[in-house]
C-alpha cells in the first residue's frame, strides 16, 4: 500500500474536493490491513476498505466531512459491537478533505495524527517504512511512502480468457496491464480506465517495449502468433511468461523454439499450461487459476502457472 498522489489529484480534477479514507491502524481480525485506503467526493467513490458495514460508514462520515468545515477526522471502528461484522478486531481510520491546494506538496507523506498535540510542535520522525504496507504510525505522527511502481503484466488476446483475466486483475491497484491484440475489433468496446489497451498488426513487434520486469501472458486465438511472441518475448528481458495451451502443444512449441536458436534452460521460464486444473477449462475458470498464481509470490507464480491440465489456445 502506499499514497497514491497521481489517483488522489485526478479525482479531484474530475469531481472536486476528495476525502481520502486510509486504515491507519488495525487490531484483531479486519478485513484490510493498514495503508488500505478509498477515496470518497460527493456522489461517489473509488478504492475500497473492506467493504460491509465498515465501509459505508466511513464512507457516510467523509460525505459528512466534506459538506462540513472541519479537514480531518480519526475514527476508531470496532468491528463486531459497533458495526455488526465478524471480524471482531477494530480499525483506526483517518479522513482527510483534499483541494487542489491542499494536495500533499511531496512523498512521504507525513502529518500529525492530531495537530493539536505536542507532537504537533516536533519534527516528524525519521523512520524505514515497510516496503508492502507503506505505512506507520508512531510518536503520534502517521506517515505514508508514494507510491511504488505498478507490477507490469502484458496480455495477448482479447479473446475470452484474456477478457475474463482484464475483467479480474484490473481493479488490482498494484498492476499495471497492457492488453495486446492485433486489431481494435478484437476488443471490447469498453476497457477500464487503468487498462493500455494497445492494437499492433504484428504483437510480437511490442514486445522490446516492454519493461524488463514485465510478465507476459500468451492467450492468443492463433497458435502462429502465439509461438512468434514466444519467440520474441525468449530475446528479451523478462520477469515471467506464460502460454495457455496442452500439454501437446507445448511440447511443439519447445522443439520449435529450440529450432529458433533458444536453449532449454530459457525455454522453461515459459510456463505451458496455465490455470488450475480442478477449477475446470471455462475461461473464466482458467483466468481464475492464473490470477491467483499470478497474485503469489514471484517467486512461485511461474511454478503455480504450470499447475493446469491440457486446455487449448
Amino acid at each position: 500500500m502506499s499514497f497514491d498522489l497521481a489517483a488522489l489529484a485526478a479525482a479531484i480534477d474530475r469531481h472536486g474536493p476528495v476525502v481520502r479514507v486510509v486504515v491507519a491502524r488495525t487490531a484483531g481480525s479486519t478485513p484490510r490491513e493498514a495503508g488500505t485506503a478509498m477515496l470518497v467526493w460527493s456522489d461517489g467513490q473509488s478504492g475500497s476498505i473492506g467493504g460491509g458495514a465498515l465501509e459505508w460508514e466511513a464512507a457516510r462520515k467523509a460525505r459528512d466531512l466534506l459538506a462540513g468545515e472541519a479537514d480531518r477526522q480519526m475514527m476508531v471502528m470496532p468491528l463486531g459491537p459497533a458495526l455488526g461484522q465478524c471480524c471482531g478486531g477494530s480499525v483506526t481510520l483517518l479522513a482527510e478533505r483534499f483541494t487542489a491546494l491542499t494536495l500533499p506538496a511531496r512523498l512521504p507523506f507525513a502529518r500529525p495524527l492530531n495537530p493539536d498535540s505536542p507532537a504537533a510542535s516536533r519534527e516528524p520522525p525519521h523512520i524505514a517504512l515497510h516496503p508492502r504496507a507503506g505505512i506507520a504510525v508512531t510518536d503520534g505522527w502517521l506517515i505514508e511512502a508514494g507510491a511504488t511502481p505498478a507490477r507490469p503484466i502484458w496480455i495477448y488476446g482479447a479473446g475470452h480468457v484474456g477478457r475474463a483475466l482484464v475483467d479480474i486483475l484490473s481493479p488490482l491497484p498494484e498492476i499495471s496491464l497492457t492488453w495486446v491484440d492485433f486489431a481494435a475489433s478484437r476488443f471490447p468496446d469498453t476497457i477500464p480506465q487503468t487498462v493500455t489497451r494497445l492494437v499492433a498488426a504484428e504483437p510480437a513487434r511490442v514486445v522490446p517495449f516492454a519493461p524488463a520486469n514485465a510478465d507476459h501472458l500468451i492467450l492468443t486465438h492463433s497458435h502462429e502468433l502465439d509461438l512468434a511472441i514466444c519467440h520474441a518475448v525468449l530475446g528479451h528481458r523478462f520477469a515471467s511468461a506464460g502460454l495457455i495451451g496442452s500439454a501437446t502443444k507445448w511440447a511443439r512449441f519447445q522443439s520449435r523454439l529450440a529450432a529458433l536458436g533458444h536453449g532449454a534452460e530459457q525455454i522453461a521460464r515459459i510456463a505451458c499450461p496455465i490455470g488450475e486444473p480442478e477449477l475446470g477449462k471455462h475461461p473464466q475458470a482458467v483466468a481464475v487459476g492464473v490470477a491467483a498464481a499470478m497474485l503469489r509470490p514471484a517467486q512461485c507464480a511461474s511454478r503455480d502457472m504450470q499447475k493446469t491440465g491440457d486446455r487449448t489456445g
